[in-house]
Formats: structure tokens, C-alpha cells, sequence
């Protein structure tokens, strides 16, 4: 554990080891999820506030409250029929390659790993496409600490704009089932649930797309493996989830009392973070190969582990099979070395990654 800060004049403890990460993840008791005592202390403009400030969500809430608010996310995603989210996204991934395969080049951020999980989210949660980009921009400036208070005022009214229409007019969607479960969720409770489900579908689902793509495309030991068919594509993705996680720092708690953890007296009221990154890669984990190993925390782990876990899983595999059946023969435009990447303590994300090949037509 190490002190950090988070922002200027914001404090906060890292957890980098596996074992003291697993330990606070599965101990909602000792490191509860709910920050507004925390938050008191913090300025209006504090640009990690947005993301890390309470909700009524099952993300910030424990005990009974969480169980209830999970529920009704965890039923809502476990209606959907994994073929026909396959399809959505085998259609989303074939439209967006069209537009560039037969170029040459592309940047497979901002033409395909960006628009990708919010077409298919949007299809999910009944969310029309103008409506899904405006909330996909808002969570980039949150996650960037960048105009992250409009970001804010952005997503709520968006989302609320999303409730009241399926509330006016249901459908067989995520969305729509949240609000017909039978917890009762009201219309606060509602649009903090989809916007979690935002969040974590929209940011963290794209830069798991990219950054496998890197890992695949200039890793020589992962690409040797994947192209020779030693490699499935959830095996790839689970190296990245090892070694390069999209989402490098979060699952934030919040102590109420001075707790003594492992020779470290953590400040009540102190936010104690995660750092997945750090965590995955602690010398404890090494081994000689993680081919089926999924032990990684990248998901999280005890009773606020990810619930999307599954289909973030297929949404990732499928759009990375679409993509390299149709554009064979991809490589780098550039080197590693010379790719950048976005600002922000939590996540892991690039700012492009273009890429060559073969023009190809015909086809799809």
C-alpha cells in the first residue's frame, strides 16, 4: 500500500498488492463503497469528484441497499440472450470495418473500438444513437478529469432522457427491464443503475478492444500465438486483463474509522483504491503461462465484482474475430514507442492506434 494523490490536495491510499487488494475487495464491512462523508471535505471542482462522488447505485451502497439495486442489474443483463448480442455486435463490427477496409489504413480507436461498444450498448439499453454519443462524451471528460463537472450534467441529463422514454414507452430492453423489475426502482434509482451500466460498457469496453488490438499487433510473443492458433482471442484478451488493464486504478472504498491494515493505519474517511494494474502484475502471480488462468482482479472481485462481466467478454471477443476476418494482414503504423496516451489516474486508454494493411473489396 502506498500513499498517493489522486488530484491535487486529494489523498488517498493505493493498494498494489494481490493478496491486500483480494482482502479489501471482498470486505465491504471494514472498506464500504459509500463516499459522502468523504466527499464533504472535497471542492465542488475537484476533477475526480464526478466519478468518485455517491450515487444510488449498487457501485457506492452496501448491505441491503446494494443488494437490492444489484439485483435488478444483474437480472436485467442476465436476460439477454447471448445470440442475439452476438449479432449486434457481428453487425456493428461488419458496418464500421466497411467504411475502411478497401483505405488501407485506419485508426481502429476513433473507427472502431470508440463507436463499437456504444452501437451495441445503445441496441442493449434502448438508446437512440444521437442520444448514446452525447453520454459517450461525457464519460470521456469524467474518466479524463478533463471539463469533467459538464461531463457530469451531461450524462445525468441524458440518461434521464432515456428513462422518461422508456418509461413513456417500454420495450423488450435493458433499460425497460430495469424499470419493470419488481425491486421498484424509481426514476433516481433507475437512471444511476443504466448510468453505471454506461460507464462501464462505453470507456473501460473500448480500451479493452484497443488495447488487446496493441497487444496483438505489436507484441511479438502474443501475435506469434494468436496468428500460429495457440492463442484464442479470450486467452488474448485475459493477457491484457493480466498485464496492461483498462481501467488501471478504481474500485474506490471509503473507511469510516482509523483501520490498521497489514502494519498501515489507513485515515478514516480516506479513499482506498484499488490499483488493478499493479495488483495483476505483483510478482506473487507471476507463473511460467496463464493460458486459461483467470484469476486476475481486473473485474473485481467480492460482492461488487462487475456483473457485465460476460458480455463485456463477448462484446470484446466477437468485434475482435469480425474485425480480423475481415481485414487480414494488419500491422502497425506506428512504433510503440511513439503511441500516446489519455490523461487521468483510473484508466488505461489510448488516444489512437492506426494501423495498415491490404486494401481489401469485395466481400461482407
Amino acid at each position: 500500500m502506498v500513499p498517493v494523490e489522486l488530484a491535487p490536495g486529494v489523498p488517498a491510499t493505493l493498494v498494489i498488492g494481490y493478496a491486500a487488494a483480494l482482502e479489501v475487495l471482498r470486505d465491504p464491512h471494514t472498506f464500504p463503497k459509500d463516499p459522502r462523508r468523504w466527499q464533504r471535505g472535497v471542492p465542488e471542482n475537484c476533477p475526480v469528484l464526478p466519478l468518485m462522488m455517491y450515487r444510488p447505485n449498487c457501485m457506492y451502497t452496501d448491505g441491503p441497499v446494494h443488494s437490492r439495486l444489484r439485483q435488478a442489474v444483474t437480472d436485467g443483463l442476465g436476460a439477454i440472450e447471448p445470440d442475439v448480442l452476438r449479432a449486434h455486435v457481428e453487425d456493428s463490427a461488419e458496418a464500421l470495418v466497411r467504411t475502411f477496409r478497401s483505405v488501407g489504413e485506419a485508426d481502429l480507436l476513433s473507427q472502431f473500438a470508440r463507436p463499437l461498444p456504444l452501437m451495441v450498448l445503445g441496441r442493449v439499453l434502448g438508446c437512440p444513437a444521437a442520444l448514446g454519443e452525447r453520454l459517450a462524451s461525457g464519460y470521456k471528460k469524467i474518466f479524463d478529469g478533463v471539463d469533467s463537472r459538464q461531463g457530469d450534467a451531461e450524462l445525468t441529463h441524458g440518461v434521464a432522457e432515456l428513462i422518461a422514454l422508456k418509461r413513456w414507452r417500454p420495450d423488450q430492453d435493458l433499460t425497460s427491464r430495469i424499470l419493470a423489475h419488481p425491486a421498484g426502482l424509481t426514476d433516481e434509482e433507475a437512471l444511476h443503475q443504466v448510468l453505471v451500466l454506461m460507464g462501464g460498457g462505453t470507456e473501460p469496453e473500448q480500451n479493452l478492444i484497443a488495447n488487446t488490438l496493441r497487444l496483438m499487433l505489436m507484441s511479438d510473443q502474443v501475435a506469434g500465438a494468436v496468428w500460429g492458433g495457440d492463442l484464442l482471442i479470450e486467452d488474448a484478451l485475459d493477457e491484457l486483463l493480466w498485464t496492461d488493464p483498462p481501467i488501471a486504478n478504481f474500485a474506490f472504498t471509503y473507511p469510516e474509522r482509523d483501520v490498521e491494515f497489514r502494519g498501515v493505519v489507513l485515515p478514516a474517511d480516506q479513499p482506498v483504491v484499488i490499483s488493478f494494474a499493479a495488483a495483476n502484475t505483483d510478482p506473487s502471480t507471476a507463473s511460467g503461462s496463464r493460458v486459461g488462468n483467470r484469476a486476475h482482479l481486473a473485474w473485481g472481485a467480492g460482492p461488487h465484482a462487475c456483473p457485465a462481466k460476460r458480455p463485456a467478454q463477448l462484446i470484446a471477443t466477437v468485434a475482435i474475430e469480425r474485425l480480423l476476418d475481415m481485414v487480414p494482414g494488419m500491422e502497425p503504423a506506428v512504433s510503440a514507442a511513439e503511441l500516446d496516451w489519455r490523461p487521468g489516474p483510473f484508466h488505461r486508454a489510448l488516444t489512437a492506434l492506426p494501423v495498415r494493411f491490404p486494401p481489401v473489396t469485395g466481400g461482407w
